[in-house]
Formats: structure tokens, sequence, C-alpha cells
């Protein structure tokens, strides 16, 4: 850069400040002359070539020069050429300025001379719009008189005549108009409402079309025809015209609508004992009114009309409206809900009305909407279910209390042919459910799906009150043991009433209602079915200890050892008790039967538990065996002529029982003990000790010992198969507390 600025002082070439850019190529021109200058002469061989480069290098320049001259000399011939033709065109632009300047003032002169004609074209107008009237003026005297005629046939129901009397009146309106340019004259102010009048009175004509199909069909196809040659000229209209466009075609098919509207549905809904009739009454009416339609009122309208479509989609939106207001109604009942489901869903898009074979296509009802929504139909089922519910609580109740009042009769329970006890309440309960779920299938399978769950729990409503007036019966047993004069009777009747309604809770599930829905409510069946039948098996069984406690207070007893008919009595009043079990369905009476002889035997086993004998010696012990062995016995053969296996009887716990009594010695009880564990898994330890003293010959050595084989050995945490408990529910006296101090210390 320092050898640049050198060689342009030494140059004297000025720097121009405006040209920043050649400035630069000049620079960047010295510096790659410079660059390549150092690289040619580099070697010195190169130097004796100087003079060769510097010749060429001149030759080089001048061709440079010799282009850049032509050029330019170039480009000023093209400038020179340029400004010549600049000067031309601004010549002809100024003469081109002259001859406007000329047009517009000639143009100023004819506008004033425009102007003075002013006055004479307004009079020219004047002139023609009078000659106009003129030759109109005999037609324009006779318009008051047209508009009375007019008004004479409109009230006539001449329409056509009138109609062509109005167009006539309108076009010559339109001529006098057309000329005049101006306002309407007041001669043709009252054209606009004579043709609201003709329009009113055609409506009115048309609104009727159901009687004048019949009466006067003429009358109706002129109204109509009407409509249409208005819809033609309202078609036709190119601007803005006074009373248009009168749509008078629209006219007549509101009229039409509103006429049927009001011929059945303009009147309020009919209170709920009505409903059934007012329905059935629309079953029959709408199908002649669609029938109507078709036959005569469609051939007297054109066919754009749908007269049958109109028909069909007026009557079904009036009827969605008039059931939405019977929906709004509060009062209505179970039976109204019922049957406004049944003629919304089934009826009515049934063959009977819009399914009819003989309804025409042209009633097109595949576009119309169900009469009620999802929404509405959900909430009829709802309130349907709700209401129902209410009324089958009540006549449950009234059943129930039917039932408990026949418990206090003075005479048994009733029997049927098969000779066991029977009441009418299973049958008058599952019939006033089973009806109530299946009359729903004529609805629609998700009513019949909500009733049969809200049926289910309502019987389960019921056992729980069953169970709680089962309750109050024996209390009322309890407090005065003569009344109810036959208390096990009607127990036992109950229990039937168990095993009938058990057996049929599944007839009440209708066909396709899946189990998933119910699986909730039919375990909770289950289980206050099974609360009932433990309920009434408790009951029977206290009746039965209450008769046999006070024969079994001498059990065991001296007088037990030495006596061998002290359980005679015990199988007598067990056999009279449980012989009216015959009364009970199977399998409820094995099962009483099962029961009863295991309430007998843990009442002998509370007995021998109390510890009020200990055996004095060997003698004795050998007479609780074979005491003990014969009851066994006796309960065995008392229940074997009551029809029970003996594979159901636990009679067989005092024969082994007397095996402990029976050993003579002492020292094995511990192997004696261990078998009867066996055999029996839930006597305790507290059992044993008690059997041991009732023995009266373990001493507190072998009791330990017999203690601990217990201990070493415990019992299974599952019980063997089929065995039930016994000794768990036989409780063991507490033993008497020991005193530190002798009597008397502490006075």
């Amino acid at each position: 850069m320092g050898m640049d600025t050198e060689e342009e002082q030494e140059s004297g070439t000025p720097q121009d400040p405006e040209w920043p850019e050649l400035e630069k190529a000049e620079r960047l021109a010295r510096g790659a002359a410079l660059k390549w200058a150092s690289g040619v002469f580099y070697s010195p061989k190169q130097l004796t070539r100087v003079d060769q480069y510097r010749s060429r290098e001149a030759q080089r320049m001048c061709s440079i020069e010799s282009r850049i001259k032509s050029t330019v000399q170039s480009y000023l011939e093209s400038v020179q050429t340029g400004l010549e033709q600049l000067g031309l065109a601004m010549k002809e632009l100024q003469e081109a300025r002259e001859v406007l300047e000329e047009a517009q003032g000639a143009l100023r002169s004819q506008a004033e001379a425009a102007h003075t004609l002013g006055h004479l074209r307004e009079l020219a107008d004047q002139h023609g719009q009078l000659r106009a009237v003129t030759l109109l003026l005999p037609q324009l005297l006779a318009v008051p008189e047209a508009v009375a005629r007019t008004q004479d046939l409109i009230k006539g129901n001449r329409f056509l005549e009138a109609y062509e009397v109005l167009r006539e009146l309108e076009q010559l309106r339109d001529e006098v108009l057309d000329p005049l340019g101006g306002p309407e004259l007041s001669l043709f102010e009252g054209l606009t409402p004579l043709g609201e009048e003709l329009g009113l009175a055609m409506g009115k004509v048309v609104g009727s079309a159901r009687r004048l199909a019949r009466d006067d069909p003429a009358l109706l196809v002129a109204a109509v025809r009407v409509a249409e040659f208005e819809e033609e000229r309202d078609t036709r209209l190119q601007s803005p015209a006074p009373g248009r466009p009168r749509a008078w075609r629209q006219r007549c098919l509101e009229a039409l609508r509103k006429a049927l509207e009001e011929a059945y549905f303009e009147a309020p809904a009919p209170a709920p004992p009505g409903l059934a009739g007012h329905l059935a009454t629309l079953r029959e009416a709408l199908p002649a009114e669609l029938a109507l339609a078709e036959a005569l009122v469609a051939p007297c309208c054109p066919r754009d009309y749908g007269v049958v479509k109109l028909w069909a989609h007026t009557l079904h939106q009036g009827l969605c409206q008039h059931l939405q207001q019977l929906l709004d109604r509060e009062d209505l009942g179970t039976q109204d809900i019922f049957t406004l489901l049944h003629w919304a869903l089934h009826i009515y898009p049934g063959p009977e009305m819009m399914g009819h074979p003989d309804l025409s296509p042209e009633a097109d009802i595949s576009e119309l909407e169900p009469l009620l929504s999802l929404e509405a139909v959900e909430r009829l089922e709802r309130a349907y279910t709700e209401k129902l519910k209410i009324s089958i609580a009540e006549w449950l109740q009234k059943a129930l209390d039917g039932e408990v009042a026949e418990w206090f009769r003075e005479q048994e329970p009733d029997i049927d042919p098969e000779g066991l006890y029977h009441s009418s309440l299973p049958a008058v309960v599952l019939q006033i459910l089973d009806e109530n779920i299946r009359v729903t299938a004529v609805i629609s399978s998700s009513l019949q799906e909500r009733v049969h769950g809200m049926a289910l729990r309502e019987l389960g409503t019921f056992l729980r009150s069953l169970i709680k007036a089962l309750e109050r019966f024996s209390q009322e047993h309890l407090r005065n043991s003569s009344r109810p004069h036959h208390y096990v009777p009607y127990l036992l009747a109950c229990l039937n009433h168990y095993a009938a309604l058990s057996s049929s809770v599944s007839l009440l599930k209708p066909v396709g209602v899946p189990t998933t829905t119910t699986t909730g409510v039919s375990a909770a069946i289950d289980a206050a079915l099974g609360d009932l039948k433990r309920k009434i098996c408790r009951l029977i069984l206290d009746a039965l200890l209450e008769e046999l406690q006070p024969l079994f207070v001498a059990l065991p007893s001296r007088q037990w050892l030495s006596c061998r008919v002290m359980l005679d009595n015990v199988c007598e009043q067990t056999a009279s008790f449980c012989s009216r079990f015959s009364r009970v369905r199977s399998p409820m009476a094995q099962m009483l039967l099962a029961e009863s002889e295991r309430a007998v035997v843990l009442e002998y086993l509370r007995g021998l538990m109390q510890g009020k004998l200990v055996c004095r010696n060997s003698k004795e012990r050998i007479q609780a065996s074979e005491q003990m062995l014969q009851d066994s016995a006796q309960l065995r053969d008392l229940f074997l002529s009551l029809e029970l296996e003996e594979s159901a009887q636990t009679g067989a716990v005092l024969g082994a029982l007397q095996e402990l009594f029976r050993l003579q010695d002492p020292a094995l009880l511990s192997l004696e003990v261990s078998s009867f564990l066996h055999k029996f898994p839930d006597v305790s330890e507290e059992h044993i000790g008690v059997l041991l003293d009732v023995r009266g010959d373990v001493s507190r050595e072998q009791r330990q010992v017999v203690l601990e084989t217990m201990q070493a050995n415990p019992p299974p945490s599952l019980p063997p198969d089929g065995h039930r408990p016994l000794f768990s529910l036989v409780p063991v006296p507490s033993p008497p507390l020991a005193f530190c101090f002798p009597a008397g210390s502490c006075s």
C-alpha cells in the first residue's frame, strides 16, 4: 500500500473522494500488476526480457485505450440521438397542449348554450308526460270502480277474476308511473292494501283445504292458482315494486301447516286420566288425515307443494311439541308413562300409523327424527321406574301386612295338595314383580333391564322387612308363649316361602338381559335370602330348645347314671316337634332335621360341660360311658326314624366321648385325647379339662401330660371335609377364683 501511495503521488493522479469505487479498483489493479511483475522478474534470467515485456504491455495498453475510445464514442452518439428525440417529443407535447386548450374553450361555450336550453327540455318532458296521461285518462277514471269491483269479487271468493282485475290495475299503475317517473299517484294508493286483502282471503281459503277438498275443490284450486300466478310474477321481478314480493305460495304453505296444527294440537294436552283415549284418537285420526291429503288435497295443488310430505312432517312436528307438553306434566302416573312410551316408540312408527303399508312414498318419513329424543326416553324410563318402585313397595308391604296378620290366627297355616304349609305370599310377591318386569318388554330392553334391577332391589327390601317382621313375631311369642297360637307352624310356612322365593328369583330375569348388569343386585338378593333362611331356622331351633331345656336340667346327674330312660322325654319331645317338618319342602326339611339333631347334641354337650357330675369311682365312669353310648344310639335311631341319614348326624360325638370315660388307666388318656382331637379338631383344652374333671380320677400330673400332648399335636388349620363345629359352640364355665388368704382373714 505504501508503494501504491508513492506511485500515485508520483503520477500526480487526483483522488476523487466522490468515487471511492474507482479508487479501490485502481488500487487493486496496481496491486495485481505489482504481484505479476514481482513473479515475472523474480529470476535474474528474466531481466533480459524486460524490453520485450515493456513493448508487449505498451501494445496492450494502446489496444485497450483504442477500445475504450470506441466505446465512449458509441455512447456519446447514442446520447446525442436521445437528446434529439426528446426535443421532438417536447415539441409535439406543446402542440397537443395547445389543441386541448382550444377544445376546452369550445366545451365551455357549448355548456353555456346547453344551460340556456334546459328549461325548454323540462317543458318538453312535461308535455310528453301529460300526453301519456291524457291517453290513459279514461282508464284512470275507471280505477275507483275497478277497486270496488275487485273487493266484491274477493268477498265472493271469485279469486281468479279478482286477481285478473288487480293485475290490470297494477299494470295501469306501472304504465302511468313509467312516463311520469315520480311518486305514486294517490289514485293507486289502494292497490297495495287490495292485494293484501286478496292474499289474506286466499290464505284463509287454503287454510280450509281439508274441508274444501271434499266440498268445493274448485275454490281451493282457484286460490292455489292465484298464488302460483303471483309466484311467477315475483320470480320475473327485476326491480323492487310496491308490495312485492308477495310470496303467496309461502303464505299458502303456512296456512296449510297452521290449519293442521290448530286442528290437532291447538287444544292443551289432556289430563292423565284421558291420555290413553287421546292417544287412541290420534292413532285413528292421523292415518286418515294422511289418506285425505293424498287422495283429495294433493290433486288440488301443484306437485311442488309436496302436500303429502307437508302433511306428514307438519303432523310429526306438531306431535313432537304435543308430547313435550305431556312430558312437562308432573301428574303423569306409571300407566300414563307406559302408554306414552308404548305409543311413541311402537304404535306411531308401526304399521298402524307412519309405517302404514299404504302410506305414499312422497311422505318421506325417513327424514323425520324420532318423536322422543334419547334424553326424553331416558327421562320417561327413569320416571316410570321411580313411580313403579313406590307402587311395588306399597303392594309388597300390603302383602306382607296381610301375611303377618295371618300369623296370629287361631288355626294352622293352609296346606297345599302336597300336604305342605302354604301361603299366597310368595306367589303374590313373584306375580307383582314378574308382571311388572315382563310387561316392559313391549317398550324397550333398556326399560325392562332397569325395572328388573329395581324389582330385585325391592325384593331385597321386602326380604329385610320380612326378617324384621319375624323378629317382632318372635318377640311377641317370648312375651306370651300362648300367643301366637301356632308359632312354629307359621315359621315353617315362612321357610316354605323362602324355598319358593329362592327357587323363583332366577325366573324374574328377562331373556336377553346380560348377567353382568344385575350381578351386584343378585348377590344382595342371595345374601338377603340367606339371612332369611338363617333367621327362620334360628327361630325354629330356639323354639325347639325352649321345649327341651327343662328336660336337660337333669342331664348329666346321678339319677341319669342309674336311670336308662332319662333321654326318653327328650326324644319324645323332639320327635313331636320335628314331626311338623314334614310340612316343609325338601331339602329344607332335611336341613331342619340336621340342625335339630345338632342342636340336641349341642344341648347335651352343654349340660355335660357344666361339670355338675363328677364320677367317684370306676363303676360310675363305666355307667356314664354306657349311658352316653345308649343316648347316642337312641338319638341316632330317633332321627333315622325321622328320615335323617346317619351321615348327616353329629351324635357320634357322644360315642367318641364315652371312650374317654370307659378307659380304665388314666395314663393312657393322652393317646385317647389325641384320637378324639383328630376326630373333632374344634375341641379346646378347656373342654378336655372339664371332661377330665368329670372322670374324677385324673391327677394334676396326668392332666398336664394330656394338655401338653394336645399342645404338641395341634389340630390342622383346615378342618376335614364335612366337619361342622360342635365344641366351639359349647361354652365352658369359668374356673372358681383361687384365694391366697384363708377365709375370714380380712375380717
